[in-house]
């Protein structure tokens, strides 16, 4: 086995193990270090991972930018190789971090779609509920709403994570952690009908038990899954953004700022680790105040 092949399952064991990343971040990562190794190769360098310097690194990062990729794809692989050689650094095998002086490129911050109350409404209504996942489409867009969640925190969400007397969910997010959300009555009201109307009428798969949303064969949905119910919502009721799960995160957000919400305390709820993640909510905001005032102000 190869020196570098060595790292990379020391590495990849690191990740699981003390790091907890998400399955995505995960897999991504191992991807990204994969890529740069087979650059290592094809430019005939047969040394270890702790033999590249900063120079080389350089030289990589301007490879991949020559390949036209989007300045997200080019952040995510230097995210991957830093985390590599912070690894390496914890576990004694570099003095010094190649990669510290290595910057990521400037993103573009884009403001998400978000959808008004009434489109929401909309969207809700345009289920047809004699339909026998009419409640459990119904239930999962209003806990995206009304709880802000992921897609991977809605479809691992679990029986034994709801606690309605409390009125609180437990969402497992990024990185295994778990946090406790609030959840209304009409999401506890829709998640009640779907329970009785097929959740209690199907035998769950294997492994499948304690999960909340179950398609008809008692199998716990997949991401691909949501994305479709909710295209296929959307345009039923006649809904001509682009809309996605996360649509209903960012409305969810934007919705408690725009109504006085604080901002720590919808931080809490997203799950968000920096503050600044949750402030572009804040941005969507003054954006709404300003084409108010463009469109009504006599002197716009």
């Amino acid at each position: 086995m190869e020196l570098r092949e060595t790292t990379l399952k020391e590495y990849e064991s690191y990740i699981m193990l003390e790091r907890s990343l998400s399955e995505n971040t995960h897999v991504s990562y191992m991807q990204e270090l994969h890529k740069f190794d087979l650059y290592l190769k094809k430019i005939g360098f047969s040394g270890n991972f702790t033999e590249v310097d900063t120079d080389m690194l350089r030289e990589y990062i301007r490879y991949i930018a020559s390949q036209d990729i989007a300045a997200t794809s080019q952040s995510h692989a230097i995210s991957a190789i830093k985390s590599l050689y912070k690894f390496l650094l914890v576990d004694d095998q570099i003095d010094d971090d190649p990669t510290e002086l290595i910057e990521t490129p400037k993103l573009a911050r884009h403001l998400p779609t978000v959808l008004t109350v009434e489109e929401i409404e909309s969207i809700i209504s345009a289920i047809d509920v004699s339909n026998e996942l009419g409640h459990r489409n119904r239930a999962i867009i209003e806990v995206l709403y009304g709880c802000g969640l992921r897609v991977s925190e809605l479809v691992g969400l679990r029986l034994s994570d709801l606690f309605f007397s409390e009125e609180f969910i437990r969402v497992v997010g990024k990185g295994d952690k778990q946090r406790l959300v609030p959840i209304g009555h009409k999401a506890m009201q829709e998640i009640d009908n779907y329970m009785k109307s097929f959740r209690n009428h199907i035998v769950p798969q294997k492994g499948s038990g304690d999960i909340l949303f179950l398609n008809r064969n008692g199998k716990k949905l997949t991401r691909a899954m949501i994305f479709t119910i909710i295209k296929q919502t959307c345009k039923a009721a006649g809904i001509e953004k682009n809309v996605s799960p996360h649509t209903f995160r960012h409305s969810f957000a934007t919705h408690l700022i725009e109504r006085g919400a604080d901002l720590r305390v919808v931080q809490e709820m997203l799950g968000h680790e920096s503050i600044t993640t949750t402030e572009i909510y804040t941005h969507i905001n003054r954006q709404t105040l300003l084409e108010e005032i463009l469109m009504h102000h006599p002197r716009s």
